[in-house]
């Protein structure tokens, strides 16, 4: 019997995301190189992780997330105003940019532009959405002393 999702396992997983209010797809691993995550190590939203335990390579597994077990709810306090003259010349709404704050890069997306004044959100795109994943388990192994010293594997696809 191969081994399980576990915590301290690196799994490899082909996923795709869609929007259930829609089905819409945000994301896909299809067509490109499968993730390899190390498990319980805060590199996957905590709904995923919880869904994929116990699951053994060859098995697909479909969910849906509350948006508590995802990207958690929308925060209308990550909605801000500020002038323009502080943003990049030529911007739009719904560009995407990074601001440094003090707990470390954040993306920021423009929300609106009225007149002089800039709206940007810094919730998540997916912030207050469920979301519904088809994950499909390709491989999954014990991880290196390195990988678990680092808390990341050490494969291309890792995030």
């Amino acid at each position: 019997m191969t081994r399980p999702i576990g915590k301290d396992t690196v799994a490899t997983v082909h996923y795709t995301g869609t929007l259930p209010e829609d089905g819409s797809e945000f994301d896909s691993s299809k067509g490109r190189e499968p993730l390899s995550y190390l498990v319980g190590h805060g590199q996957m939203i905590p709904g995923f992780e919880e869904e994929m335990m116990g699951a053994t390579v060859g098995e697909t597994r479909t969910f849906t997330l509350t948006p508590e077990r995802a990207y958690g709810d929308r925060n209308e306090e990550g909605i801000q105003k500020g002038p323009l003259s502080q943003f990049p010349e030529g911007i739009e709404v719904g560009t995407t940019l990074i601001a440094d704050t003090e707990i470390g890069q954040m993306p920021i997306t423009v929300s609106a532009i009225d007149g002089d004044e800039v709206t940007i959100d810094m919730n998540h795109p997916l912030a207050g959405k469920a979301l519904t994943f088809e994950v499909e388990v390709i491989e999954v192994r014990d991880p290196s002393e390195n990988e678990l010293s680092t808390g990341t594997c050490n494969k291309p696809g890792c995030c």
